[in-house]
This record gives structure tokens, sequence and C-alpha cells, in this order.
């Protein structure tokens, strides 16, 4: 943590990170002595921006008289003197009406509060998928096709469905199917789903060396019906575009960087793994990242729950210019509801 500044220097950082969000242009000291509520000269001011340059927590761009904060400027703007805003009605009633509605499937509950983060901050709302090992079988029932084919209905979590169809090498009665199901269900419910695909593969070879047709059948479908519903490790992004029209973003090589990060999405994934476990709002500034095409963008993040644990995170990409004070409410509060969507007393 950087050294505390004293007062006078830290309401003059404060203004101007504060004045630079709100206007995107290098502040001076005029508007600065103009916009404060110190009673402090011009000349005064010139002197305390200096030593603020001189410390690293703001820089002079080109030949501009004005001053832009820099990582290390922002982050001590963040860490000891943000206050965050109160979330508007209508922004809370927004999430609640988009997070907190009837039940419905996880991947389409990941997409509304990534598109819900994109429309109301006009940035990149991203949300990690959950981890694999939250998804727990309830209940799984087969029910029998033409051609050769099952539809397997599996109750995943509380009251998610999910439908998958099986092609099989014969045709299936509707009594085979049901007696396959309750095999399985009185063995494998309330198993996640990455350790349940294994046990079903152990148990149809266990079952084969018994000659036991009922579960081996039994399993090897379960099994196939699982691997397909398994959630990768991946996110959902929406509002990529929206960073085209910050002018800080609109150099053509960085952003189609940028671009190629989101796309290739890996680097991504590893930063927000970094703080997977971390409890609250977790910001990365510019170079804090460790990537170097993230340097000119922040990312807000907070993580949701599922059943007490850390499922996933989401949180917004915008310009290092971002109001803070907005965007760390809106993504709390975001990943509140988003855990209250998920959540099995809903």
């Amino acid at each position: 943590m950087s050294t505390p500044l004293d007062p006078r220097a830290a309401e003059l950082l404060k203004l101007l990170v504060e004045r630079y969000i709100h206007d995107g242009q290098p502040v001076g000291s005029r508007t600065l002595s103009r916009a404060g509520s110190l009673d402090l000269s011009p000349a005064t001011i010139r002197n305390v921006m200096a030593d603020l340059d001189e410390l690293g927590f703001v820089v002079s761009p080109h030949t501009s008289a004005g001053r832009v904060p820099t990582a290390r400027g922002y982050r001590y703007f963040i860490d000891q003197l943000l206050t965050p805003e109160r979330l508007g009605d209508a922004e809370q009633m927004q999430i609640a009406e988009t997070l907190a509605g009837p039940p419905r499937k996880t991947d389409d509950l990941m997409q509304a509060a990534s598109s819900l983060l994109s429309r109301l901050t006009a940035m990149a709302g991203v949300v990690t998928l959950p981890r694999r090992n939250l998804s727990i079988l309830r209940r799984i029932e087969f029910l029998p096709l033409s051609g050769n084919r099952v539809l397997a209905i599996l109750v995943v979590n509380q009251r998610e469905v999910q439908n998958r169809v099986i092609h099989t090498d014969r045709s299936y009665g509707a009594d085979e199917l049901e007696h396959y199901a309750n095999a399985l269900n009185e063995t494998f419910a309330g198993r996640d789903l990455v350790g349940l695909r294994r046990a079903l593969l152990d148990e149809a070879q266990d079952a084969q060396n018994r000659v036991n047709i009922v579960l081996r059948e039994a399993a090897a479908m379960a099994a196939q019906a699982v691997d397909d519903e398994i959630p990768r490790g991946d996110y959902v992004l929406a509002g990529g575009a929206n960073l085209m029209g910050f002018q800080e973003l609109g150099d053509v090589i960085r952003l189609r960087g940028l671009f190629e990060i989101l796309d290739r999405k890996r680097e991504l994934l590893n930063l927000f793994d970094q703080c997977l476990n971390a409890d609250g709002v977790q910001i990365f500034i510019g170079e804090e990242s460790g990537y170097r095409v993230l340097d000119e963008v922040s990312v807000v993040t907070a993580p949701y729950y599922f059943n007490g644990q850390v499922a996933g995170r989401l949180g917004v990409i915008g310009p290092t210019r971002m109001a803070y004070s907005r965007i760390i409410p809106l993504v709390n509060q975001t990943a509140r509801l988003l855990t209250a969507g998920l959540s099995e007393d809903r």
C-alpha cells in the first residue's frame, strides 16, 4: 500500500481523478483551483501536482499542461479516497427483475447477467460460468424416441432441467428406460456432475465385469448424457463493441489486441481465476492485470456463490477512466442477486 498522502495532496488527487473520469481531458492547476474546496492558489496547486507526479500518482501526457492519473493514482483513489455511490432505485429494480425472476437454465442466467452489466455500464460485461463441481444431479429420467434415440432429462441443482438426446445402438422401451433411471437415481442422485461421470464410467466397467447388463447400459447411457452437460471453463461476454466508443481505447492496434484477448479467453479467465476465492469486489487497474494488452483498461469483478461456495465471478471491463464509485456497487449488487438467482431457496 502507498504511503498516505497529506490531506491537501489527497484532496487534490481526488479532485483530479474525479474531474478526469468525468471529462476525459488532462486536468490543469487552474481547473483544480476552481473545482476544489481548498483555498489554494494555482501556484501552490502546481507544486502539489509536481509532488504527485514525482510520486507516480499522476503524469503529464505529451506537452499538455494538465495531468492525468496513473494506475498507481487510480489505485490510491480507490483504496483510500473513494466513496461508493448508492445505486438508484431504477437500477436496483432492473437488476432484480433481470436476475431474481422465475427459475431458468444456468446458461441463460449467466447471459442475462452479462448483458445487464453491459447495458447498465455501456462497457463490456463478463460472467464466468459456474465451477464444474457445483452442478449437482438431483434426478435423471429417460424417454424413448424414434430411430434408436433416447431423451435424457436431468434435473440439476434444485430446479434446473436439462435435456439431452442420446443416440443408442438399439431401441429401448419405456419400461426398460424407467428401470434404468430408477437404478441410477438410487445410487447416484446428489453427486456433482464431474465426479458423477467418472463414477458412471467406473460402474459401467464394473458392471461389464459382472455381466450386469442393466447397470452397464444404464451407466453408459447416463455417462453420455452427463458428459454433454458438464459446464466447461469459460465465460459469457456482452458489449465488447462498447469499448470502441472510448477515446482512450480508440487506437486500432490496441483495440484489436484487446478484442483478440477477449476472443482467446485464456488470459481473461486466468485473470478472473486469480481472484476466484477472494471475497468482495476485486479491481485490476491497467498494468496490474499483468497482461500488456489490458494496460489501458480496468476490470472490476465480484464473486457469486452457490450453496455457500464461490461458483464464479462476474465483472465489467472498461477504460481505466471509469466511474468506479458507480461501477463497484453495481457489480457487487449484480453478483449478490445472481447468487440469489442460483440459490436452492428461490
